[in-house]
């Protein structure tokens, strides 16, 4: 079946959607009318008034539907984007409007950048997507600031080409016709009442038939944006930006978790715009192979049954089954160096923060503002004080067992410090009882002997990382690394970086030996002390 074919089919069942509500009315409309008029006996009353109340009900509930179906295509306002306009933003309109013209489409009537890893465009449609309305279009700046210049100019074309009327002017109707379908099911799911779930089933079941029998339809349009975004930005370009996509969304995950979200704990936030605008900083700190490895082991999302969207790794070989186009055959290094599309916003600062105001919780607002810096310092301090806590609690309570008058006093929380600990090791209790007392799941309480304490081992090793990183960074020897290219966290003095894991190792073997990391203790105070005489000399 052609395409036009398979269009006029999915019409006609769009069509067949909104009458199957004017059927079921006129059923009801008969129903009612016999039992009105045919039910004669002596408790005819409470049955007519019983058949009258349901089927009013249900006549509700399909009209609700109804105009649920007509108002699909509407535009509600939108409060989590920036709305830019072409005096705002001149260069990055004139790349929209090109790639409507080349498609033969109309440019947005508005444009918004939101937060997003996507671009997209909606439509207030009318009359079932015959009357084309108000077009908005949606660019997310993590996008912009990862896309070049000329992959935008691809995925604008796409965007476009969904709509485009190459084919046939069906074309776009279909794809409307499926987002309304899919907004009219979801008005029934959220109806609340036993009614609506009735007639929402009909409905729901007539839907799926419809995302069905159109998604081959769907599918060739998506594959015919794909083929006119690479005969306008190139095939090369075109693939590029697909492979880029999903690793973008990755990388973009992984820096709202690790850097976005780092002092959420701690009741603060970075400065303001960064917190989307930092995501400009990681990117530029990271090579192509680090941004791949954080999607690395990542499960592709499971398809749903009805998209329009064929697998990535299909489009991207049938674009590059597509002829070289008139354009000079440019090297994978030389797409790299273009223009990043975030260069396209003008004051990108200004409208991070206006972005950043506008998807935020009002709470936000009473959060203290931290430099990246600052940031990574305090959360530095803050995992090294939850690595180290285990440690220290299991320590006090070997030692309150063994008797009053076995421990010095500690740290000022009354937990016991890092030579204290590193005492308690010297006297066996390691794995006598402090291991016995770090808290472990369930399943690992059962283990004896090797195997309990090679699991517990690491978090031992990781309690006295913490100690150590809370003296350096008390002292001022520790200095804050936000890393963009790999993990936030600290920079520590170079006789630490290069013996502390081994000197750590030692003190928690087998048989401890805590002479190499006190040796490290003693060589750190013995600068401290130098530092502090050559600061007093020079007043």
């Amino acid at each position: 079946m052609s395409f036009r074919l398979r269009a006029v089919r999915a019409f006609v069942l769009l069509v067949g959607f909104f009458l199957m509500g004017g059927v079921l009315l006129s059923a009801m409309v008969v129903f009612d009318w016999l039992v009105i008029t045919r039910l004669v006996t002596e408790r005819a009353a409470l049955i007519e008034g019983t058949a009258v109340t349901v089927t009013f009900l249900l006549a509700v509930a399909i009209l609700r539907g109804m105009f649920a179906f007509l108002r699909a295509g509407r535009l509600g306002p939108v409060t989590d984007a920036v709305a830019v306009t072409p005096q705002d933003q001149p260069e990055l309109w004139e790349q929209v409007r090109a790639a409507a013209d080349v498609t033969g489409q109309r440019p947005p009537d508005e444009l918004y950048l939101d937060a997003e890893v996507n671009a997209g465009v909606a439509e207030q449609s009318r009359l079932l997507g015959l009357l084309q309305g108000r077009r908005r279009m949606f660019l997310g700046l993590p996008l912009l600031a990862g896309l070049t210049v000329p992959q935008l100019r691809s995925v604008l074309v796409h965007e476009f080409g969904h709509y485009g009327n190459r084919d046939t002017r069906l074309g776009g109707v279909t794809t409307r016709g499926r987002q309304a379908l899919i907004h009219t099911v979801e008005a029934f799911q959220e109806g609340g009442t036993r009614l609506h779930y009735v007639i929402g089933v009909l409905y729901v079941g007539y839907a799926r038939m419809f995302l069905r029998i159109t998604q081959s339809a769907a599918r060739h349009q998506e594959l015919a944006a794909d083929r006119m975004a690479a005969r306008y930005a190139g095939r090369d370009v075109t693939a590029a930006a697909l492979r880029m996509v999903p690793v973008l969304d990755a990388a973009h995950a992984h820096y709202m978790k690790t850097y976005a979200a780092m002092g959420s704990a701690l009741g603060a936030l970075p400065p303001v715009g960064e917190v989307h605008g930092g995501f400009r900083r990681m990117l530029a700190a990271r090579s192509g192979e680090q941004l791949a490895a954080l999607r690395a082991g990542q499960r592709p999302p499971r398809p749903h049954p009805y998209d329009s969207h064929p697998p990535t790794a299909e489009r991207i070989a049938l674009i590059e089954q597509l002829p070289a186009d008139d354009r000079p055959e440019q090297p994978t290094a030389d797409l790299a160096d273009e223009p990043a599309a975030l260069t396209l916003v003008r004051d990108a600062d200004r409208v991070f923060a206006e972005l950043e105001a506008r998807t935020s919780e009002p709470e936000a607002a009473l959060l203290r503002r931290m430099s990246w810096d600052d940031l990574a310092m305090a959360r530095a301090v803050a995992d090294a004080e939850e690595w180290s806590g285990p440690l220290r609690l299991a320590v006090a309570r070997t030692l309150r067992s063994s008797g009053p008058g076995t421990r010095e006093e500690g740290a000022d929380d009354g937990l016991p410090g890092l030579e204290e600990i590193l005492d308690a090791f010297d006297r066996g209790l390691l794995w006598m009882e402090i291991a016995d007392r770090m808290p472990k799941p369930y399943q690992a309480a059962r283990l004896t002997g090797q195997s309990a304490r090679n699991f517990i081992r690491p978090r031992i090793f990781d309690g006295i990382a913490g100690l150590i990183h809370l003296r350096l960074a008390e002292s001022g020897h520790a200095a804050p690394d936000i890393a963009w290219s790999d993990q936030p966290g600290l920079i520590l003095p170079e006789a630490w970086e290069k013996g502390m894991d081994e000197a750590i190792d030692a003190a928690v073997a087998d048989t401890p030996d805590t002479a190499p990391l006190r040796t490290l203790l003693r060589a750190s105070a013995q600068a401290d002390a130098s530092a502090s005489r050559t600061r007093r000399h020079s007043r």
